[in-house]
């Protein structure tokens, strides 16, 4: 469905735990519709743990999906040792058939 990278990763727990998230791991995306910066937030987690969100300019179809009930999975998909947040954690988006 989508790829994108995980924003606001740097107010979470994404440097606590970046020895431990691996390529592939399983993401859960969970809505906030009540969120008071976007409705059509998005928030991602990994074993429980708040990572970020979906970046706000890429969750609309995410928000529309789950919104409709539709099953989606998310994966992390690439890790970066890089200082800026925006490309240390890029994941992706599937739509469960």
């Amino acid at each position: 469905m989508q790829s994108s990278p995980l924003a606001g990763s740097q107010y979470y727990a994404v440097a606590e735990l970046w020895p431990q998230i691996k390529p592939g791991d399983h993401l859960i995306l969970i809505r906030e519709p009540d969120n008071r910066h976007d409705r059509k937030a998005i928030r991602v987690e990994w074993n429980g743990r708040i990572l970020g969100y979906v970046p706000r300019a890429e969750n609309r179809a995410v928000a529309q999906a789950i919104d409709a009930g539709e099953k989606l999975e998310a994966r992390v998909s690439r890790l970066r040792d890089d200082p800026n947040p925006w490309r240390r954690v890029e994941f992706e988006v599937f739509l469960v058939l």
